[in-house]
């Protein structure tokens, strides 16, 4: 393969209300959390199941950042495209961590 692709395709609803702060260039960064959800049958007992899973999204785009600032509020569905970071930083207590991000730009 010539190369490679690293794009995300969500749709979700918003766990909390964006945050927003501004990086060392005064530019602004608005990160949230967003729930995606999958149901299915149980084969064996035919319940209805969920599961939910939880995925951090980072905007670093200025006029992105406005928009979602504006417009975005806990519970809301929004559709968004993005690529997958994943970050390391070593904790104050010297264990490695790790973050993987949804960054939009």
């Amino acid at each position: 393969m010539s190369g490679s692709v690293n794009k995300v395709i969500l749709v979700g609803n918003l766990g909390k209300d964006p945050e927003v702060r501004r990086g060392q260039s005064g530019a602004k960064i608005v990160s949230f959390s967003l729930a995606t959800s999958d149901t299915w049958n149980d084969r064996v007992s035919g319940e209805r199941r969920e599961r939910t899973e939880w995925h951090r999204i980072v905007i670093f785009n200025d006029r992105l950042a406005d928009l979602a600032e504006s417009f975005l509020r806990k519970g809301r569905k929004v559709y968004l495209e993005g690529a997958l970071q994943t970050r390391k930083w070593t904790g104050q207590d010297g264990t490695e961590n790790y973050t993987t991000e949804v960054i939009v730009e």
